[in-house]
């Protein structure tokens, strides 16, 4: 099902980047919230680190909602702990968890992650589904995220329903498109952003670990198509970019999908062009887009006043998640 959603954008930012860099530069950190860390060891020999809340109130067997990130997020993404919170004040324990190599520490295989790979994905829902198999779980990605968790929910459909719901920010359903979107105007900013997080946290981990291919290439690429298809697609076990962003772009998966999920969008998105967003022949009949005029990327950002902001995605994700978890 596809609909409009009335999304009502503050008006003094109107603008699609002004969505997008506004809760990333000026929404204040979370206080109160209460983490622990738990380290997950994979069967390949790397890790996966979740950051759980913790609060006197939560008990075992209280339904939880996984985090999935955006490209080189962490738990400091302004979405994370603002999310947290208010699984925590809905009963809900959080746990957020970091693809490989962005908790704060290098994973120890020359591969990470990517926007298909699901593997992670699975073992981590399976492992919480053995440790309480009557527990209500949902997940929720963000961007990249998203377009992981969708293409999870869709190449897993004819298997038994691990999650009890799902919901996907700001996708970038066809990669190649949202690769070539961000290589104009002034979307080239995120781009520039995104590659010095990758050379940063990729040159680190290759000081401690041999990569299977050479270093040097990291300070050569300059745009994502090209850091996908000289580093993402050879790390992986891709043929090159364009058998990268065909397999694991996520639009592809959706009408396989038979979990309540609900997809929100919006049109201006900067990362990637409108002509992203499925028709609505295109969804299962377990899917709910809603899609925006407004709202930048992971953005939506709405209030009267600056001082007085309100993140729509905070109330509208536990909306959603109430009728399926509680």
């Amino acid at each position: 099902m596809a609909t409009t959603n009335q999304f009502k954008p503050a008006w003094w930012l109107r603008n699609s980047h002004l969505q997008t860099l506004w809760p990333a530069i000026c929404r204040p950190n979370v206080k109160n919230l209460n983490l622990q860390r738990e380290r997950i060891e994979l069967p390949d020999g790397d890790f996966i680190d979740l950051d759980w809340t913790h609060h006197e109130q939560n008990q075992s067997g209280d339904p939880v909602v996984l985090i999935l990130h955006g490209l080189e997020g962490s738990i400091d993404s302004h979405y994370a702990k603002s999310l947290l919170k208010e699984f925590t004040n809905h009963g809900w324990r959080g746990a957020f968890m970091h693809f490989r190599g962005c908790s704060g520490e290098p994973n120890r295989l020359a591969r990470g992650y990517h926007s298909g790979e699901t593997g992670d994905v699975e073992y981590i829902v399976r492992s919480l589904r053995v440790r309480e198999p009557n527990t209500k779980l949902a997940v929720v990605g963000i961007s990249l995220g998203g377009n992981v968790l969708l293409k999870w929910l869709g190449e897993t459909a004819d298997k038994n329903n691990l999650v009890d719901a799902a919901i996907a920010v700001s996708v970038p359903f066809e990669l190649h498109k949202a690769a070539t979107r961000i290589q104009q105007g002034f979307s080239r900013f995120y781009q520039w952003y995104f590659m010095k997080c990758l050379r940063e946290r990729l040159s680190e981990k290759f000081e401690v670990t041999v990569p299977p291919l050479n270093p040097g290439v990291l300070h050569e690429v300059r745009t994502m198509y090209d850091f996908d298809d000289k580093i993402t697609a050879p790390l992986h076990g891709f043929t090159g970019v364009e058998h990268y962003y065909s397999s694991a772009s996520s639009r592809q998966y959706l009408r396989n999908i038979n979990v309540p999920t609900l997809i929100l969008h919006a049109k201006d998105d900067p990362f990637m062009s409108s002509s992203v967003i499925p028709e609505p022949h295109e969804l299962s009949p377990s899917i709910t887009l809603e899609v925006t005029e407004r709202g930048g990327h992971v953005g939506f950002v709405g209030g009267r006043y600056p001082w007085r902001p309100e993140y729509w995605l905070d109330q509208r994700i536990p909306e959603f998640l109430k009728e399926y978890i509680d």
